[in-house]
This record gives C-alpha cells, structure tokens and sequence, in this order.
C-alpha cells in the first residue's frame, strides 16, 4: 500500500475517535452479502444498543480498504479499528495463531467449537495483544479443499507440481509444498485471473468462497481435501481499544462475542446454498482418501510448532473432547 493511502487512512482513523459518536472503521476481503460482512454488521447493530447509540460499526467489504495484510497493518497502527482475517494471515505476526492454522487439527466442525469457545481459543485470541491487537472472537470458515482448473485432484500424488495459490503465510506454503505442490502466494482477489489464465492450477478454499469469487466458472474440480478448518479472527486494534473506557471496551467485547452464534447460523446456511449454486454451475465435487494427506503434514508440524507452548496448545487441542 502506498504511504500517501495509508498517511490518509490514519488521518480519517484518528478523525474518528472523537468525544462524539464514533463509527469505528472494520474491514473485510469478502463481498457484502458474505456471512462475515454480515456478521460485523450484526456486531455493529449490537454495539450501537448497547451504547445508547454512541458507537457504531462502518464494514468495509469488497478488500475496498486493501488485502488482509495492508489492513493488518493498518489496524496495528490504529489507522484502521477493525479487521476481519483468516487467522492464518496472523500466523507471521502473533506466533500462537498458528495452532488454529494447522492441518488436520480439528476433528470436526464441533470439535473447532470446543476447541475455539475454550481455554485455548482464549489463550490465543490474548496472545495478539502484544503484537497490537485485541482479538474479539473467533468466527467459521469451514473446511479448506482443493479446487483445480485443468485435472481433478483424486489422491497426493496428483498435487505434484501442481501451482496453487495460498495465503501470504509460510506455514500454508509449507502445508501445499509438503503435499508436493508449487505453492503460490497471492491476494484473493487476484485468484479468478489466475486460474483463468493459468497462471496458477489450482486454489485452495471452502464452498462459499468458491462460489463467490466464482472460481467454480474457471475450475471446476473441487476436491474435499478439507485439510484445513483454519479459522476467521476478529481483531481490534489495541490502540484504539485502549482509548476507550472500560465501559466501551465491555460493549464491544459483548457485541462481538453475540456476533460468533450469529455468524455461525449464516456460515452453515451459506454452505449449503454455496454448494448447491457451485454443483448447478458444473463444478464435480470429488471425494478424496485424506490419509495420505494427513501423513504427508508431519514434517509441518515438526516446523512450525517448535516451542513448548505450542506444542502444549496444539496438545489440548487434540485431546479436547
């Protein structure tokens, strides 16, 4: 991002923070109508009862305010109040992140529950503070899959030299190069050219992001890989936070723990109505044998969870029942 933007987004970030009503600025990659958009939006409404109307909520949808890593930075310098993320874009800035990240760790989308709504969840959401950020909650992102342009993936061996975007993190470019890939980094928003063009092969994601970025017209092969249910973080910018009274830093906290059940309602019926707007657009749904994949992390576990700490996170997380 250049400076002159971020020096402007700064400005109109500290022009908001007044003694008056403050309509605190919150970004996101995805469309308006995504259940996380929505769910900020949601978090905002409560916000403004709960305050009596003094706070509020502006959702910037679209990537309008840049990438999730622009507004990362942002957020960190108080340019920005909020930011909606994949955690794995907090993985390089705030180490514990990288346990909700790691492949194959949930056993389900119940168990992701018990594991975020609980001691580890929390632990992790209070280790962003000393990078900057107050983490709010987490919210769903379903099980990460393999979609492809050009040949279906049907076991680990068709991964190999295969080009396949990720996310900005080394650990997902270590998760696609331990299945034998190329990994590729590059913006979401970059990812239909890419497949289109073939610049790229092949692009990992859950249904609702398949469909509304309408790669499922330039690849129509999705394989459930689901090697990932590495989810969304709700991060606040703790400079901003930090100007607020206890009080206000209570409604917010509110606010954003009623939006998680909210978004969670919204995710699954996004789900279902994605994959049915995806298999009536031609996409072939492929199941796949995820062992071989499972067994092809461990050398991914064996880089990125090093420290005692992680490895007793990852640890609970595991044995959660």
């Amino acid at each position: 991002m250049r400076l002159s933007t971020i020096s402007a987004a700064l400005a109109a970030g500290l022009l908001a923070l007044s003694a008056q009503a403050t309509e605190f600025r919150s970004s996101d990659i995805h469309p308006d109508d995504y259940p996380t958009v929505q769910a900020v939006k949601f978090m905002g409404e409560r916000l403004k009862a709960l305050s009596g109307g003094k706070h509020s909520i502006r959702v910037y949808p679209n990537g309008a305010l840049g990438g999730e890593k622009e507004t990362i930075e942002q957020a960190k310098i108080g340019a920005l109040a909020m930011v909606r993320v994949n955690v794995g874009a907090m993985n390089n800035v705030c180490n514990e992140t990288v346990v909700p990240t790691m492949p194959f760790l949930f056993r389900s989308v119940e168990h992701m529950h018990k594991v975020l709504d609980g001691p580890v969840g929390q632990e992790i959401l209070k280790a962003c503070e000393k990078q900057g950020f107050i983490g709010l909650g987490f919210y769903d992102s379903g099980a990460r899959s393999m979609f492809t342009a050009k040949r279906p993936v049907k076991s680990l061996a068709d991964m190999k030299g295969m080009k396949v975007r990720v996310q900005q993190s080394d650990l997902w470019v270590s998760m696609l190069e331990a299945m034998g890939a190329n990994a590729t980094p590059m913006p979401m928003g970059e990812v239909y050219t890419g497949l289109k063009t073939g610049l790229i092969d092949a692009a990992e994601n859950n249904y609702p992001t398949f469909e509304s970025s309408r790669s499922f017209e330039v690849a129509k092969y999705f394989s459930k890989t689901e090697h990932s249910m590495a989810p969304e973080i709700l991060l606040f910018s703790k400079r901003t936070f930090d100007k607020l009274s206890p009080e206000e830093q209570g409604w917010l906290r509110q606010a954003a723990k009623e939006s998680v059940p909210y978004m969670r309602k919204q995710w699954a019926e996004r789900e279902a109505k994605s994959l049915e707007v995806v298999k009536a657009g031609g996409a072939e749904i492929i199941e796949v044998d995820k062992a071989p994949f499972q067994a092809a992390m461990r050398p991914v576990y064996d880089k990125f969870i090093t420290d005692a700490k992680l490895k007793d996170l990852v640890k609970r997380a595991q044995e959660t029942p």
